[in-house]
């Protein structure tokens, strides 16, 4: 069952892996009250499930994140999977023990059923038709896939950012089969800033003329500029200050501060800014990044327990790890309190820890010795059954 092939050039990795694809035929009915016909999932498996099936492990992804969370897809790769520092043999989900599993949800752009793929209904692509999703959609597409798996309960789900919302509804919609839930650098629901910062990016791409209100992909053009200003906002706020002053300072890119020469001046930030919105608007969907923002700003834990979270939280069996980092100002520590707050007023089992750490939001996608060591402990825990 697992999509791993080993490969002895990656020795603390998973090696060489391969996504995999399954079609469900019966469809999906979504929040939004419309429903998703027939759709599929791709997904990556690393470790072996056991005989039980009591080792497996759920890995939502993030508002750009995909399957792809570790290994590598060919032998010259200079990139792994986006989470392979925390995914692997010895490390914090150690796929000695653990069967791992991470899926692109639906809505996606890196395989599964999103904006890029046909409409049955036209014979088209879906475009800016595809319905709006909740993270309670994909949340029931993941326990499709998981009974597909075969499995029923999961030894942990795991995620970051919007992956930690997820992680948080699965401990709500299907609270007996999650025995943990690990929720980094999250929130219960989204504060007026960060609306404001995805409505800007949103607008950046509305305003491309060539979105074409949606239909690019009909049209073969891409709106490169608007995906690319889109992908700069968001990524300065998952940087803090002083990580961007580490990193870039006040160096310059090309020109100098010579008399006269100022309009020749970019700074390395500029440089880098660029270059990574670039890449972006090469790589991802614009109606996807609208969707995804959406489905984030859309996001409240507690809004149909009568904006309640211990109400909320009284639902859930798991227990619960959240961490946030110090210096994370889009999911701030003040967030993950308020979501420990509640489940200890919910008398739901939790442990918390805020990293001290200078990367700001994007802290969680990285190698940090304590994040790790905090991580790997609790995993410890999931691992020996507690």
């Amino acid at each position: 069952m697992a999509s791993v092939l080993s490969h002895t050039n990656f020795p603390d990795s998973v090696g060489l892996v391969t996504p995999q694809r399954s079609t469900f035929a019966q469809g999906l009915d979504l929040a939004c009250g419309r429903r998703l016909p027939e759709f599929e999932l791709v997904y990556e498996c690393y470790g072996e499930l056991n005989s039980d099936a009591s080792n497996a492990v759920l890995i939502c992804h993030a508002l750009s994140g995909h399957h792809h969370a570790a290994g590598y897809h060919q032998e010259d790769d200079k990139k792994p999977g986006w989470w392979d520092d925390c995914i692997g043999p010895g490390k914090p989900i150690d796929t000695n023990h653990f069967y791992v599993v991470s899926l692109n949800n639906i809505g996606g752009c890196h395989g599964s059923t999103g904006p890029r793929s046909i409409n049955p209904a036209t014979g088209e692509v879906y475009g800016p038709d595809f319905p709006p999703l909740r993270a309670r959609d994909w949340v029931t597409s993941q326990a499709m896939l998981a009974d597909l798996l075969g499995i029923s309960c999961w030894a942990a789900v795991i995620g970051g950012s919007l992956g930690g919302m997820q992680a948080m509804r699965w401990s709500l919609e299907y609270p007996q089969r999650v025995r943990h839930c690990i929720v980094i650098a999250a929130a219960m629901k989204l504060s007026a800033q960060n609306i404001a910062f995805n409505e800007i990016a949103r607008q950046a791409i509305f305003s491309d003329p060539e979105f074409r209100q949606g239909q690019y992909l009909r049209d073969n053009v891409i709106p490169r500029q608007g995906l690319s200003i889109a992908r700069m906002v968001g990524h300065i706020t998952y940087l803090s200050d002083d990580a961007m002053a580490d990193k870039f300072g006040r160096d310059l890119h090309s020109g100098s501060f010579a008399q006269g020469a100022e309009e020749q001046l970019e700074f390395q930030v500029e440089s880098y800014l660029r270059h990574q919105g670039s890449v972006f608007s090469e790589s991802f969907d614009a109606n996807t990044y609208i969707l995804m923002t959406r489905a984030l700003d859309y996001f409240d834990l507690a809004r149909e327990y009568g904006d309640d979270p211990v109400a909320a939280f009284s639902h859930a069996t798991a227990a619960f790890l959240v961490i946030s980092f110090s210096t994370d100002w889009r999911f701030s520590p003040g967030r993950s309190r308020e979501i420990v707050a509640a489940l200890i007023a919910a008398r739901r089992p939790v442990s918390y820890a805020e990293i001290e750490a200078d990367q700001g939001h994007d802290a969680f996608l990285l190698p940090i010795p304590r994040y790790c060591d905090v991580f790997t402990a609790y995993m410890n825990r999931v691992r020996s059954g507690d």
